[in-house]
């Protein structure tokens, strides 16, 4: 096991179990027996999803199960009556918060028989096994462009299976028959740049000056981190509990988004993260809170793996901390000043540093690896994804997907996470909080669209509001 994975599966607490959550969302139903085939022909491609997480005093390694059973990754569930999105949040609010059989593959399939006229399933796993890019390969390859697939293609192993090794014999993501295969390109592109300075250079000695000031960017970036101000207290931070809450919004038209975004001259991301930032400072205020002047950080994963190794699943990725203006009311304000704060991090070491820095405590006691998180988690309020997911329709088992949220954990104290994810051409929202910090997350993913909305007002509206 890599000494990042080793931190991953270092890093549990009874608030804050390091468990990736995804929930799957069919418009009509699925067979069951259809769909515990689908995991046991595609999923356990992967040969780590057989082995058990094993931790010694000092060293993590994969173990395979030698009696892995199925039945107990893939199981049946049913919602109480009536069997609506409020049951479904429930369930996976209860999921999120229950920890994994340590005795076994930290993974589990909850399948629901009937969700609102379709099926639906959660999907639970440690992130020791895998980050949130290696998790959408993974699902790619559970996924067909239509219901009835025609023959997969299969890569040859790519060398011997080792006792425990996990990944030698899993197939290459670029030889798969699979729908969205090039979508991760984006994402590996977009790390490659921040790789380049941490292992090309090194790479090459004549680039001695380079390196001189790539080592110098590292190490005041460190100070800098170091230096955070805690974020500032609100009822997001403080003590947490074991029960988690989870909530999800209707999706908003990812063509919508983009011209907006384009309108505006900002990223997607720009636009929803500030959009984001919006629905929690109303939140706040709703709540008597004065949020002048007021911002939070959110720690946002940014992708690190090397394009020629994508097929590994594993965790590579590093973390930035990006300023989320909540006290900021007008949208056009906030959404420039986020806009500010993401290009600044462009340039940022804090990646690189971040997944330097889990290697190394992932080789390190527990109580120092403990320490190091403290400090981290007390720099931000929130964990806060936006993926790019598939732009297609897919289907899983035969069943056409109409839905996909997930949510990655939240480390130490912090107690708040925000997805974004598009898919087919849908943008979902998806909020999971700590019960003592948030205890009606629904209340917050009900603003987003509000919020959004503002944004295209004022773009409406702007050319009367500066020519009355």
């Amino acid at each position: 096991m890599s000494a990042v994975d080793a931190a991953w599966l270092r890093m549990d607490r009874p608030t804050n179990l390091m468990l990736i959550v995804g929930v799957i969302v069919f418009e009509s139903r699925v067979e069951f027996r259809r769909f515990r085939s689908t995991i046991e022909d595609r999923f356990l491609e992967f040969a780590r999803f057989r082995c058990r997480a094993r931790q010694d005093t000092v060293f993590a390694s994969w173990e395979p199960d030698s009696d892995f059973d199925l039945d107990q990754h893939v199981v049946r569930a049913a919602l109480p009556a009536p069997g609506g999105q409020a049951e479904l949040e429930s369930f996976v609010s209860q999921l999120a918060g229950t920890d994994l059989d340590r005795r076994r593959p930290m993974w589990q399939f909850q399948f629901i028989d009937d969700f609102e006229g379709g099926s639906a399933a959660i999907l639970r796993i440690h992130h020791c096994y895998a980050d949130g890019i290696a998790m959408i390969r993974v699902f790619l390859t559970l996924t067909d462009p239509q219901a009835e697939p025609a023959a997969r293609l299969r890569a040859a192993p790519t060398g011997p299976a080792l006792p425990g090794a996990g990944d030698e014999a899993e197939p290459a993501l670029g030889r798969l028959n699979v729908p969205g295969a090039g979508l991760l390109q984006q994402a590996y592109a977009e790390g490659a740049e921040w790789l380049a300075r941490a292992v090309d250079l090194t790479k090459n000695p004549e680039l001695a000056s380079e390196i001189a000031r790539h080592a110098l960017g590292v190490a005041g970036e460190l100070a800098r981190v170091a230096t955070l101000a805690d974020d500032p207290p609100t009822r997001f931070k403080g003590p947490l509990g074991t029960r988690k809450v989870a909530a999800w919004t209707d999706a908003l038209p990812l063509t919508e988004v983009k011209c907006v975004a384009r309108a505006l001259g900002c990223t997607i991301n720009d636009l929803l993260m500030s959009t984001a930032a919006g629905a929690l400072g109303g939140y706040l205020r709703q709540h008597g809170e004065n949020t002048d002047g007021m911002t939070i950080r959110a720690a946002v994963p940014v992708n690190l793996r090397d394009p020629g190794a994508a097929a590994s699943l594993g965790n590579y990725f590093g973390l930035v901390f990006l300023e989320l203006p909540i006290g900021i009311r007008d949208p056009l304000e906030r959404l420039f000043t986020v806009r500010a704060s993401m290009s600044a991090l462009k340039c940022s070491y804090q990646p690189v540093l971040t997944l330097g820095l889990m290697a190394a405590l992932g080789w390190m006691p527990g109580s120092v690896e403990a320490v190091a998180i403290d400090l981290l988690s007390t720099k931000a309020t929130a964990v806060a994804t936006n993926v790019p997911g598939p732009q297609e329709p897919l289907f899983l088992a035969g069943g056409r997907i109409s839905r996909l949220i997930f949510w990655v954990p939240q480390s130490g104290d912090i107690g708040l996470g925000i997805s974004i994810l598009s898919y087919a051409g849908q943008v979902q929202f998806g909020l999971i909080t700590d019960q003592k910090r948030v205890p009606d997350p629904a209340a917050v993913t009900a603003r987003f669209r509000e919020e959004f909305e503002k944004v295209v007002l004022s773009v409406l509206l702007g050319p009367y509001l500066r020519n009355p």
